[in-house]
């Protein structure tokens, strides 16, 4: 039978006392014992990062600290865009999806992790544990797209400053984020339309979230044609992504090294440094966690990073962009005198 969540039983004090440590080995064995007659899979049991009550509050308030300075970056970059018409042109369109997008995964991760930590005994539900899924992997998926649309927009700005606003018109901004946001969409969905999947047994996640790798584990249905399926996927949402990033930058560093001077190729370079530095953490932690072979000590590593994942890299993006940026910095400035006067 699936496992259920414990009753907890107040007229036994000790019962009560040693409840977690209990709990704790419960789950480790549920995931060795043979299960015979399945029924269906209602919820799911999030193990966690840490069983220790200190090590819960730390991860608590960490992850409260950079939610917030998420929420603040993303929302004000969101916010500069659409007021300041300095900002109006194709890059910052496309930074503003990007920190819509940042905005959007961490708060359908964030929160939730946030809320597990505090808690003995998590859970999820069957619906709202795919509803997480899917919606994650719409975003990241998304996100892949976008970065890909950016380094075209720097490679078009630098090998054809003079066309650029022709090129890169504001019709064809839009139907590129519009192909982007849909095309991550589709690859969420036809997984999950054509492939049916069922649970039984086993319903221990070995994560904090509802994550693809360690749901997979669990599944008890034919998996081949769900993992061609996932496959093809994941070769059209992560590798064609990064050589279509690949090639555009090797064609902006052939543009740039016919730019005289020297202090010309510099400042052409400059003006992509923002968006490699994000492609090099987005991409990095992606292959980091879904290339390398899984084992035990992987898993455990895996929950770390993606925390950085979920948590950290959104948060960066802004600071990234407005570190580096004289014009997200001017719009700041604008922005404070004015509410100043």
């Amino acid at each position: 039978m699936c496992a259920s969540r414990p009753a907890e039983d107040t007229d036994l004090p000790i019962l009560q006392k040693n409840k977690k440590s209990m709990l704790w080995l419960w789950i480790e064995e549920m995931n060795y014992q043979e299960i015979g007659n399945h029924t269906r899979v209602t919820e799911f049991i999030l193990v966690g990062l840490s069983r220790n009550p200190t090590s819960q509050s730390v991860l608590f308030w960490v992850l409260m600290f950079l939610y917030v300075i998420t929420l603040a970056g993303n929302s004000m970059i969101i916010f500069l865009v659409g007021i300041n018409s300095q900002l109006h042109t194709p890059m910052y369109f496309f930074l503003g999806n990007l920190s819509l997008l940042d905005l959007l995964f961490s708060t359908s991760a964030v929160p939730l992790i946030m809320v597990n930590s505090l808690q003995n005994f998590s859970t999820i539900s069957y619906s709202s544990c795919f509803a997480q899924l899917a919606i994650q992997a719409f975003l990241a998926l998304a996100e892949c797209f976008l970065l890909a649309i950016m380094a075209y927009d720097r490679f078009v700005a630098i090998s054809d400053p003079l066309r650029y606003n022709l090129v890169m018109s504001s019709q064809v901004c839009i139907s590129m984020a519009f192909v982007a946001w849909m095309a991550a969409l589709l690859l969420t969905l036809i997984p999950i339309l054509l492939f049916p999947i069922s649970f039984c047994g086993h319903n221990t996640v070995n994560h904090f979230s509802c994550e693809v790798q360690a749901i997979f584990k669990l599944l008890c249905s034919n998996t081949i044609s769900l993992e061609i399926m996932m496959v093809a996927c994941a070769v059209i949402s992560m590798p064609v992504p990064l050589i279509l990033i690949l090639i555009s930058y090797l064609c902006i560093l052939r543009a740039v090294l016919r730019i005289r001077p020297i202090e010309a190729q510099l400042k052409a370079f400059s003006t992509c440094g923002s968006h490699l530095m994000v492609v090099t953490v987005f991409f990095g932690t992606l292959i980091y966690i879904y290339v390398r072979p899984q084992s035990k000590k992987s898993q455990d590593e895996d929950k770390i990073v993606s925390i950085f994942y979920a948590a950290v890299t959104p948060m960066l993006n802004p600071l990234i962009y407005t570190l580096r940026n004289k014009d997200v910095k001017a719009a700041i400035r604008k922005v404070t005198c004015r509410v100043k006067s």
